[in-house]
């Protein structure tokens, strides 16, 4: 049997973990793996398809990233092009089956997000033979307890906000640590408790920035000098919008992404009180580094099951974790709905318990 496997999406720390689990279990019985390159470009453009072995993928478990490579661009049902100066967009679908055919490729594990695994449906539903894998930082899918990535992003988050405590006693001062987490806050509220957050602004609750600043000189008041901001990415003020930022890369990549509500946090603590801050955005250091331990193993769970689904031909299935063991759930029901932070959950709850305000 031959299979291939495609990282799509954003990429995070696990994804090489996958890759490794997949090859190592699919060689057991004595099939052949294909990596797909770039995503599902991969299947479009030519000469992006790469043969496998427990060989060439030794020594990748604790390498962050995607050996195979990813993009956010690269949909077959709306594959861009740039023709005579003009931004084209194709279904390139039945491409991607061609090329599957070509390759004699008997089912494919698409390793990805929401994206990447509604593209992933929709393949399914015009034949092709694949399973899912979920994978997000943000760890928004409402189908499984976690996804890999998430623990390394929360680690990665936690030892910035240790880092910034000791210069914010040092000088002071306010810090503002601005996190990913564009509809789900979960990067915010887990790296805020472990790193002993002041203030934990997320998309789940809208703030009011005078309880920030209430919260900041209550601080002050009891001899505190100094104070942490954690706010994830989507964050916005009661009544207001998400804050984003323009960008131009290219014809095709023009766009807005979230990012800037930090700053605008910190602005307006200088502007109303008397305290410097100072702002730091982690961006893409989350989905960097080396994978904690927690995801390294999760990762190959994920992995050695994918494998299972597809000898046991339970196509259009995705693997999740549930309770602490891995199970299954159908694709078509894992996209669509999102899973975040619950405003009056445990989480929240205790970490307002212990004095942390959400700016509410």
């Amino acid at each position: 049997m031959k299979i291939a496997i495609l990282t799509g999406g954003g990429d995070c720390p696990g994804l090489n973990a996958v890759i490794r689990a997949v090859v190592r279990a699919a060689t057991r019985f004595g099939w052949v793996v294909l990596g797909v390159e770039d995503g599902f470009e991969g299947l479009i453009l030519p000469n992006k398809i790469r043969v496998m072995t427990p060989w060439n993928t030794r020594g990748i478990l604790h390498i962050g990233g995607t050996i195979l490579g990813t993009t956010n661009r690269g949909n077959p049902f709306d594959y861009r092009t740039i023709e005579n100066g003009k931004v084209i967009a194709r279904d390139m679908s039945r491409t991607v089956l061609e090329t599957l055919r070509a390759y004699e490729i008997e089912a494919l594990i698409v390793v990805g997000g929401d994206g990447s695994l509604s593209i992933a449906q929709r393949l399914y539903e015009m034949g092709v033979a694949l399973v899912g894998v979920p994978k997000t930082i943000d760890n928004d899918l409402s189908a499984t307890d976690v996804t890999f990535g998430f623990d390394t992003a929360v680690n990665t988050a936690m030892e910035a906000l240790d880092k910034l405590h000791s210069t914010a006693e040092s000088h002071h001062r306010a810090m503002v640590l601005e996190v990913m987490g564009r509809n789900a806050g979960w990067i915010a509220v887990e790296a805020g408790l472990a790193g002993s957050a002041d203030v934990i602004l997320i998309p789940e609750i809208p703030f009011k920035m005078e309880k920030v600043i209430e919260k900041i000189e209550d601080r002050n008041k009891k001899g505190y000098k100094f104070s942490i901001i954690v706010v994830a990415e989507g964050a916005r003020p009661e009544g207001g919008e998400v804050s984003t930022v323009k960008y131009r890369l290219g014809v095709l990549d023009a766009y807005e992404r979230l990012g800037g509500i930090g700053s605008k946090v910190g602005r307006a603590i200088e502007d109303r009180l008397d305290v410097e801050v100072r702002v730091t955005v982690l961006g893409h250091i989350q989905r960097g580094g080396s994978p904690t331990a927690f995801d390294r193993i999760l990762a190959t769970r994920f992995g050695t099951e994918a494998v299972t689904l597809i000898e046991q031909k339970r196509f259009g299935e995705m693997v999740c974790l549930s309770g602490g063991e891995i199970k299954t759930v159908l694709i078509k029901e894992a996209i669509g709905r999102l899973r975040t932070v619950p405003p009056d959950g445990q989480l929240v709850t205790s970490a307002e318990s212990i004095g942390i305000s959400f700016g509410r």
